[in-house]
């Protein structure tokens, strides 16, 4: 299957930059569009970019010629001229975007504000790919139909069409390293949609696997519950921060405890994880603990701050 020659990539954190790259350096795709509403955000990551490039080619894993090529096929975009909130779309349409891959915030109300722009200023056989790591791919296909305008209802022909082009392409963190990317179809989810999007998850050097688009998926469905039960050990009383992550570590085989990688994931990822899952089946085994509310409330977030259960 054809990879497509001009994918855009909402969202320059560390994930944003992490699918930019796998898609230069990797699927060797012709022209990556990088999009953060923040051009600081833009400037940032790609100065962690030429460090992770500037690191490979150093330990003799990709060669200088490499590197150089992979950035210049990494195209940013400048969101500081933007006219109105939804320019930045236009743009990414008007430079043929034949993929996105959104990578924002995990919140449902910008990522649904996303899709609405993507599906009114991209071209109608554009696929529209979430990174999401929990919220409902078929949600997000109903807010693609939505930016069309009222005259489209999400049963039409035109909505369904729309919301077939909807996919999550959920990459695991760091995206250079880590070795899976989930596919995740919605309801309207088309086959050819869905082919394309593990096409290009492969061609980034990936291997794929496909969940149903239930809350959390199959990944973090299974691992935030057990991040959150740790994170209640130790709110409990029942041991201290150091046993637990040992207890897993030694005990288990995990390469790290479950408190350490919450810190590497993302104090606030992990609670907005944990409150898609409990909103979505309102079961209360997935009820956030509230240890992990008020760190996110003081602002420690993990690595990425300086401080979570460790200090970084």
């Amino acid at each position: 299957m054809a990879l497509p020659r001009t994918i855009s990539v909402i969202g320059a954190g560390q994930m944003g930059i992490g699918i930019a790259l796998v898609a230069s350096l990797r699927a060797r795709i012709p022209k990556v569009l990088l999009y953060d509403q923040n051009p600081a955000q833009i400037t940032k990551g790609l100065e962690f970019m030429d460090k992770l490039l500037a690191k490979d080619v150093s330990k003799g894993r990709i060669s200088e010629e490499d590197a150089k090529a992979t950035r210049e096929r990494i195209i940013s975009i400048n969101s500081s001229s933007a006219k109105d909130e939804y320019d930045w779309a236009r743009e990414l349409g008007e430079r043929g975007t034949e993929m996105v891959i959104e990578a924002a915030s995990e919140r449902v109300s910008i990522k649904e504000g996303i899709f609405r722009a993507l599906a009114r200023n991209l071209s109608n056989d554009a696929v529209l790919a979430s990174n999401t790591s929990s919220i409902s791919i078929t949600k997000l296909a109903g807010a693609a139909v939505d930016g069309l305008g009222k005259n489209v209802s999400r049963a039409s022909e035109e909505g369904k069409s729309c919301a077939g082009r909807v996919v999550g392409v959920h990459f695991f963190n760091p995206v250079p390293v880590m070795k899976l990317c989930e596919v995740i179809p919605g309801l309207q989810t088309s086959e050819a949609t869905l082919e394309r999007a593990k096409a290009f998850a492969a061609a980034c050097g990936k291997e794929v696997t496909t969940s149903k688009d239930v809350p959390g998926f199959v990944s973090n469905a299974l691992l935030m519950p057990f991040l959150n039960e740790a994170i209640m050990c130790l709110e409990s009383g029942t041991a201290t921060r150091d046993d637990i992550d040992k207890t897993l570590r030694l005990g288990m085989g995990h390469p790290m405890g479950p408190l350490q990688l919450a810190d590497f994931i993302g104090l606030d990822t992990c609670l907005a994880i944990q409150e898609t899952l409990y909103e979505g089946t309102r079961d209360s085994k997935y009820r956030p603990s509230i240890l992990l509310g008020r760190m996110v409330d003081a602002g420690w977030l993990g690595k990425k701050s300086g401080k979570g259960f460790y200090d970084y």
